[in-house]
């Protein structure tokens, strides 16, 4: 009988020089890494969830402003983890570079994998002066109706969606609905974001199938309706960009949502816009732009930066979508009777319920 004791197998000890080379192994594979992680690309290195910083131009009241949102957080909530940032410069544009500063700092905090910047402003206030160039996150900016040349973009790590009204497009579609539509004049608060519209209206407007009356920037409300009434008569439809948060000479501020009403009474003819909300508020009809286009397509821009894609292979874009709107309140009251043509695929909105 074999007597108690411990039955475990020993496994003998390897020998020094075994022991040496696996030693060696491993040292060179930690070498490995860290060479990978020294030479990947940022955007390799992290692994969903992204935190993504996004800066936007205005308030998170402005209608234009939550569309872009909206396009952002479609693409992004599931994956990352997002932080907003809001210059407020729609209402407060002396106060956007402070604001900008702030941005700044949280981006510090945040350290965010990948960066949104939102209309112009917040390239001119926050991408320029503190991420181009200067920083390896990737920047996708949207919005923008400037030039890329105005920014100096594109940059080593800044690509995006450039914003382009739908001028052309919203006159064509107002003249189905009012063939005698023959002379405009343009109306849009002055602003950085207007004096961009505006240059897009200098490029394009002898391509527009329209005489262009006149471009009105006014600084205030009142001096706004003193202009379209001394108009009215030498045109036939007003085209209406943004009045937001314009002031009269009481220093109340206004949205568009009550400027519209205000604009169509004091002109008395159609007007076009190329936006949603306005349309809702009172003109006639629009081919509008969207900024769940732009944000969402930002959005999946930068998903593909950050996912390892060099930021200069992610090539500028720009708005491409165009959906036809109408007001079918104000073509009641204007007596208007349009063809089935110019109703095909149209949203309608202003429905009496």
């Amino acid at each position: 009988m074999k007597p108690i004791g411990n039955n475990r197998t020993e496994t003998p000890s390897p020998a020094r020089g075994s022991t040496m080379r696996q030693f060696g192994i491993h040292r060179i594979a930690a070498l490995c890494c860290l060479w990978a992680c020294l030479l990947l690309p940022a955007g390799l290195l992290a692994s969903p969830p992204f935190k993504v910083m996004v800066v936007m131009s205005y308030d998170d009241q402005y209608a234009w402003s939550r569309e872009i949102k909206e396009g952002i957080d479609g693409v992004l909530s599931e994956s990352c983890v997002l932080e907003y940032v809001w210059l407020n410069t729609k209402v407060d544009l002396a106060g956007g570079p402070a604001k900008a500063r702030r941005a700044w700092e949280v981006y510090g905090e945040f350290q965010p994998h990948g960066v949104i910047a939102a209309d112009d402003n917040a390239q001119s206030m926050f991408v320029v002066p503190y991420l181009k160039g200067k920083v390896k996150t990737p920047v996708m900016f949207c919005g923008v109706n400037g030039e890329l040349k105005d920014f100096g973009y594109p940059a080593q790590n800044v690509s995006g969606i450039l914003e382009r009204a739908h001028i052309r497009n919203s006159i064509s579609f107002a003249q189905m609905l009012v063939p005698s539509i023959r002379r405009v004049i343009y109306l849009s608060r002055k602003s950085p974001s207007a004096a961009a519209v505006f240059r897009q209206y200098q490029r394009e407007h002898h391509t527009y199938p329209v005489e262009s009356v006149a471009f009105i920037m006014p600084r205030t409300l009142d001096e706004a309706l003193e202009r379209i009434r001394e108009l009215r008569e030498e045109s036939d439809a007003l085209f209406y960009e943004t009045m937001e948060s314009i002031r009269d000479g009481n220093n109340r501020r206004y949205s568009d949502t009550e400027v519209v009403p205000l604009v169509a009474e004091a002109f008395g003819k159609p007007m076009i816009s190329n936006n949603l909300a306005h349309v809702e508020a009172g003109t006639l009809c629009a081919v509008v732009k969207t900024g769940q286009e732009q944000g969402a397509t930002a959005a999946e821009m930068l998903l593909t930066a950050m996912e390892g894609t060099p930021v200069p292979r992610i090539g500028v874009t720009q708005n491409r979508q165009g959906k036809r709107i109408i007001n079918l309140r104000v073509i009641k009251e204007m007596g208007i009777k349009p063809g089935s043509d110019a109703l095909k695929g149209v949203q309608i909105v202003g429905i009496e319920r």
